[in-house]
């Protein structure tokens, strides 16, 4: 599959296998991009500014809704290919499609939004006399780098909102599943002038730097690791940049919470997509009251998953995105095992898989815990009260997500009030998200939110316009 730069396919000399990870099997190769071609990216989106910019918000909003309608016809198309190159199960990537589908909306919903708003200059000195108003602008050209994990509806979160705004965008899609990426972007060009979407592929950080430095760039929205993205934050110079770096999230249960649903929960959170989601719950810190019948009703439930095709509806846990990948999942499970921690259920891998994994008595002081580990494995941290596990949950680099289990509503606003997560939910796991709600965490969880309408936010400049009626 080629690049799309300016309406036009572009292919490269040097070009990358994709393949399934289930299978091995080659689904298309990809064009490797240099510097030249990065540079005419930027060159037509730029051009390109104009053309959008002279569009109304109606015009962009009825082009976004098209897709939308583009997209839900294709949709078990796009499924599909989005399984055979991530190694989801079939039914995970249908919801995606859903989900991104929904996202296409939310953003052709708020290309109509895009408000300024009246100042009152007479609040302020020597402000009587005046009237103010803003506007909001767009920044220009937005670069989008996304990760594999959820291709389609985390590239949707970064361009349908850029687009909404009137910014044209360059894409770098994940070179380990970039075709569902491409694909959806040839589907916004046939509605938007030429230049508006461009893609741009390959391995390496040639391009990627490119991107990020050139001053005819004006934004950087970055989902991936934390060294990379503070790469980015230090060679970004004064563009803005949204950074969304990762989580360690904790899922706690108190002795007071409903048990049943936390398991629910950590089944939902920690297995999902093969445990490769940023939000997905790493840390189980459980009060000691409760924790052998939590550890038993959750072994139980992890014992139904069926790991298999993943074009196969019935299967409910796919593949890693590479064997590599299940390797690292695996060596660190097997590292926690050596300092002290038990394996309750799962343990093995098999190529590109990596069965569902309940490790208890696992210690704080664990790579397993410390790290972002990206697989589907659930740790077990006990502890004895409320104050240990807000310290324990509080102990990591990351602060994205976190759900707390209780019926307690003291210990939930203490909870919520004293967890440094960007978000955190009561009575559900630290993996939900909506699609229109600002999501974005703390430390090195990253800078910046998406979610529709505060990404429209991130990739907009304020003007003021003040006139003197006196």
């Amino acid at each position: 599959m080629d690049m799309l730069i300016g309406g036009k396919h572009i292919t490269s000399d040097d070009l990358e296998e994709v393949k399934n990870p289930y299978n091995g099997e080659l689904i298309d190769t990809i064009p490797i991009a240099h510097l030249q071609t990065a540079d005419l990216a930027i060159q037509k989106a730029n051009e390109a500014k104009e053309k959008l910019q002279e569009m109304s918000a109606f015009k962009v909003s009825n082009k976004l809704f098209n897709v939308v309608s583009k997209l839900q016809e294709k949709r078990e198309e796009f499924a599909e290919l989005l399984t055979k190159e991530v190694g989801k199960p079939i039914n995970e990537s249908l919801v995606e499609l859903d989900r991104s589908i929904e996202t296409l909306k939310l953003a052709a919903e708020e290309a109509k939004r895009i408000y300024g708003e009246s100042v009152p200059l007479d609040a302020g000195l020597n402000g009587k006399g005046f009237f103010a108003f803003t506007q909001r602008l767009p920044l220009g050209v937005v670069a989008a780098i996304t990760p594999f994990n959820y291709p389609l509806n985390l590239t949707i979160h970064k361009i349908a909102p850029a687009i909404a705004c009137k910014n044209t965008v360059i894409v770098k899609p994940p070179t380990e599943a970039p075709l569902t990426v491409m694909k959806f972007c040839e589907l916004l060009n046939e509605e938007f002038p030429d230049g508006v979407v461009n893609t741009v592929t390959g391995y390496g950080s040639e391009v990627g730097d490119y991107l990020v430095t050139s001053p005819d760039v004006n934004k950087i929205s970055f989902t991936g690791s934390v060294t990379t993205g503070m790469m980015i934050s230090q060679k970004a110079g004064m563009k803005k940049v949204t950074l969304e770096l990762g989580g360690n999230d904790p899922l706690i249960l108190l002795k007071d919470g409903d048990i049943d649903k936390a398991v629910k929960g950590v089944i939902n959170g920690a297995f999902l997509n093969a445990g490769q989601v940023c939000m997905g719950v790493k840390r189980i810190i459980v009060e000691e009251e409760i924790a052998e019948e939590f550890s038993e009703k959750l072994v139980f439930e992890t014992e139904k998953l069926v790991m298999g095709n993943p074009l196969d509806s019935k299967t409910t846990l796919g593949t890693l995105i590479s064997e590599k990948a299940a390797i690292q999942v695996e060596e660190a499970v097997n590292n926690a095992v050596r300092d002290g921690a038990k394996i309750l259920t799962g343990g093995k891998r098999d190529g590109a898989f990596y069965e569902a994994t309940v490790i208890d008595d696992v210690t704080t002081s664990m790579d397993l815990v410390v790290r972002e580990t990206f697989g589907p494995v659930a740790p077990i941290i006990h502890v004895n009260d409320i104050d240990e596990a807000i310290d324990v949950a509080n102990a990591t680099e990351y602060g994205l997500q976190a759900g707390v289990f209780t019926s307690d509503y003291a210990s939930a606003m203490r909870c919520a009030s004293e967890i440094e997560a960007g978000t955190v939910f009561i009575n559900k796991q630290s993996t939900f998200r909506t699609d229109n709600m600002p999501f974005g965490g703390f430390k090195n969880s990253g800078v910046g939110k998406e979610g529709i309408k505060y990404a429209v936010g991130e990739m907009t400049k304020t003007k003021l316009i003040g006139l003197n009626l006196r």
